[in-house]
């Protein structure tokens, strides 16, 4: 029987034959070797299970891959948490790569440190952006906070996330109910009784195209969102508050766009 590997990383993919070689090699390229990597696939009918099984014979090792899993992408990050066996879980999308060789490496040395001595449930890093074939300059990350989350100051990048598995027994798991803000919505349940350690460096790049679901739809991305966020607004209601501004002034403005794209 093989033993319990540090990290878990889950990838769902569907159809993702054109971008998921990226999403391998960086994986392979880890100096940190010591994790599994499991594949939750949607009924692809490209090549992506084609590629999936020749990085399982070329690279053999602790790879598995579950297949047709209906239901949408919360759905799909459930089944890949509930397969998981490594201590630490991290949801590497086809779509995504990590940002050099020592990300594991760097985030199993987090968690080792802890935070002030004492063990953490959850780290996070930045993201650098992938749109129209250009790296972006990663976004300023301010310091963590749960009323500043809570006030949509400060952001956590969902590819740049890395999870204790005992950490989803003690808040859950993804909404499957829930579309775009299915983070979002994990973040606030488990920074309300865990807080992170932030590394401040990209340790995942992120494509921004015109498939993302973060891309697409984005005025009711925006209003599940602010759903979310009120079901905990009594956990930080200032903040949330905070929050409500920000929201009526996003949605002006992408209301406006909207506008003149019909026009």
């Amino acid at each position: 029987m093989q033993s319990k590997p540090t990290f878990s990383i889950v990838t769902c993919t569907w159809n993702s034959a054109a971008t998921l070689a990226d999403t391998l090699a960086s994986v392979q390229s880890q100096t940190c070797q010591d994790f599994e990597h499991i594949f939750v696939d949607g009924g692809s009918t490209d090549d992506t299970l084609d590629m999936i099984a020749a990085y399982m014979r070329d690279r053999p090792g602790n790879k598995r891959v579950l297949r047709d899993v209906g239901g949408g992408i919360s759905r799909a990050m459930n089944q890949g948490i509930e397969a998981a066996r490594g201590e630490y879980i991290a949801h590497l999308h086809s779509d995504d790569y990590y940002n050099g060789p020592d990300v594991l490496a760097v985030v199993k040395r987090a968690f080792e440190e802890g935070k002030d001595g004492a063990p953490v449930d959850w780290v996070f890093g930045n993201i650098q952006i992938l749109k129209d074939g250009k790296m972006v300059p990663p976004y300023a990350m301010p310091p963590f906070s749960y009323r500043s989350f809570v006030a949509g100051r400060a952001s956590i990048p969902h590819p740049a996330v890395f999870v204790r598995k005992s950490a989803f027994e003690r808040v859950g798991m993804f909404d499957e109910k829930l579309k775009y803000a299915m983070d979002i919505d994990l973040w606030l349940r488990l920074g309300a009784v865990a807080k992170p350690v932030m590394i401040d460096q990209p340790l995942t790049v992120f494509r921004d195209h015109e498939g993302s679901v973060s891309s697409a739809n984005r005025i009711k991305a925006r209003q599940e969102e602010f759903n979310v966020r009120r079901r905990y607004m009594e956990k930080a209601p200032l903040s949330f508050g905070i929050y409500c501004l920000r929201y009526l002034k996003r949605m002006r403005g992408l209301q406006a766009e909207a506008r003149s794209v019909a026009a």
